[in-house]
């Protein structure tokens, strides 16, 4: 198994946690507060890890140019845009629809690597890449009263729209982190993914918690006070946030940001194996085909 492969699915595995313990916030905090805590409390995380890397492991900081400034900033605001608007669905009767469309993320990654990087994918490629969004498409609607017909048609439902857009702005994300990352590595006496996605996430994340924390000191000021009271879970939203953006970042400094992303499906099926194993649930026929979907994408790819 190739190294990004491992990294990825320890990724998806934090992931996973992660988005668990931000739902359950959702319900103590606002949108905006319960996107800032992936970031706020995220921020000594990350810079901790860079410190282990500097400090522990004697390893060269990079000098970063304007290259790198010019996709963290993209990367960095792509991500905040895309964390709220996919916890705003939360809010909706119907956010399965909403969810499942922000699922395209790796379809739209495949085509901003094009455009922007010029990382063009194989056939092969593009086929598991569809073959796992349909997958994740179908577990997110499998308990909703949807068929195919109608699934294909609430494109043009308001939590569909949202859904795509904040699928448009992680795909935005993920490619301008790899940029970024990418960009670090003429300044170091030689490639080095883990200083570079260490460096790169640690400047994001810092960057993240200003613009948000500005955002709520002129727009909400009272969420503050339920961040601060909030801070236990907080702290474990924060460590599981970074460790899995950390994972992410190295994966797509090895790797395509689409090809990253495809694998990083294996979140949902963590998910299903927990409900199924640890709380004893059960899982519907669709449930299973859009699992069985997403590993047949995932093998696709790492066979080929």
């Amino acid at each position: 198994m190739e190294l990004w492969i491992a990294i990825t699915f320890a990724a998806a595995f934090m992931q996973n946690i992660r988005s668990v313990l931000q739902k359950h916030l959702k319900g103590v905090l606002g949108t905006t507060g319960a996107t800032f805590v992936r970031f706020g409390y995220g921020a000594p995380f990350a810079l901790f890890y860079l410190g282990l890397l500097v400090f522990a492991l004697d390893r060269p900081l990079p000098v970063p140019d304007r290259h790198f400034f010019l996709w963290a900033l993209i990367g960095g605001l792509a991500q905040i845009a895309a964390t709220f608007l996919l916890v705003h669905l939360f809010s909706f009767r119907n956010f399965a629809v909403g969810t499942a469309y922000s699922r395209t993320e790796p379809a739209q990654a495949a085509v901003f690597g094009l455009i922007f990087l010029g990382e063009a994918a194989s056939r092969g490629t593009l086929l598991a890449i569809a073959i796992s969004v349909v997958g994740v498409m179908v577990i997110s609607v499998a308990r909703t009263p949807l068929s195919v017909r109608s699934l294909a048609t609430s494109v043009f439902t308001p939590t569909a729209g949202i859904g795509l857009l904040s699928g448009t702005f992680f795909g935005l994300s993920a490619v301008s982190y790899r940029a970024a990352s990418l960009a670090l590595s003429p300044s170091l006496p030689q490639p080095d993914f883990i200083m570079q996605a260490g460096f790169t996430l640690g400047f994001v994340i810092l960057l993240q918690t200003t613009v948000m924390l500005v955002w709520i000191l002129m727009r909400e000021p009272q969420e503050l006070r339920r961040i601060a009271v909030a801070w236990r879970p907080g702290l474990l939203v924060g460590f599981a946030g970074a460790s899995a953006s950390f994972g992410w970042f190295m994966a797509m400094t090895l790797q395509q940001a689409a090809i990253v992303k495809v694998v990083a499906q294996v979140e949902m099926v963590f998910t299903f194996a927990s409900a199924v194993f640890v709380f004893r649930e059960r899982i519907n026929s669709l449930e299973v085909v859009g699992c069985l979907l997403i590993v047949l994408g995932v093998v696709m790819l790492v066979v080929v």
